[in-house]
């Protein structure tokens, strides 16, 4: 079961999209919280704005390109000053996504995108994993993950330097129904870090078919390709559907 106080209906896994209740459903899962009793209608819900639950301006960066276009207004963290610190704290991307998801709706009120990424490392045993943003430590910067990384791979072959970046996506409606979406991207772990675009661990992150790291793709490019590309994708087109059934 995906997250602490969560259960998905196992007779309808991909039930339809309901027009006056529930929330939206799709390429993901849909979820209801066991404490909720009721969940708020669909006339009851703000569908003009969505919170995406972080202050990264790498991410608000890219996401806004992801999502342009869509009739909604587009909101971070950064409009909401007096909301506390989220702490992290879960086993797995879905249980730190959810957990802002529902924080940052029950504070503010409205639908919430919240997603939790990292980068996946063969060699090893899958980390930084959920640790990827503080895996040189509470105060890391991007520059010193990347420096710890290669250190640990240092003097591995190539072949032996396979990674994927990973995203779960959770799209929050206030009331407690959610629905996830995933995404992964397959590359390798170059030994120097090249290129200026992108954040985090992209300098190093090598796309072995194209020759180039994810911080040397243009952003559009990178914006159609990686993980949280394909995660937003998938809410894209069911936000979509979403509009036009409810029409």
């Amino acid at each position: 079961m995906p997250g602490s106080g969560t259960t998905k209906d196992e007779n309808h896994p991909h039930p339809s999209l309901p027009r006056r209740g529930g929330g939206i459903q799709g390429g993901g899962h849909f979820h209801t919280k066991k404490r909720q009793t009721s969940v708020k209608h669909r006339g009851e819900i703000n569908l003009t704005r969505i919170v995406f639950a972080t202050k990264n301006k790498g991410k608000l960066r890219e996401i806004k390109g992801m999502l342009a276009g869509l009739d909604f207004e587009f909101l971070s963290l950064h409009d909401f000053p007096a909301m506390p610190d989220i702490v992290e704290d879960g086993h797995t991307y879905l249980e730190n996504s959810l957990k802002k998801a529902s924080i940052v709706s029950e504070f503010t009120g409205e639908m919430v995108l919240a997603d939790d990424s990292g980068l996946e490392v063969d060699a090893l045993s899958g980390a930084p994993g959920i640790y990827s943003s503080r895996y040189d430590g509470d105060n890391a910067t991007d520059e010193s993950n990347v420096k710890k990384l290669l250190n640990e791979l240092q003097g591995m072959p190539p072949e032996k330097r396979n990674a994927a970046y990973h995203c779960v996506l959770v799209f929050y409606m206030p009331g407690g129904t959610y629905e996830v979406f995933n995404g992964r991207w397959g590359g390798r772990i170059h030994d120097v870090p090249l290129g200026e675009g992108g954040f985090g661990y992209d300098p190093v992150f090598l796309l072995p078919d194209r020759g180039v790291t994810a911080a040397q793709l243009p952003a559009d490019e990178k914006n159609r390709l990686s993980h949280r590309a394909q995660a937003f994708a998938g809410f894209r087109e069911r936000w979509q559907n979403y509009n036009s059934d409810g029409a």
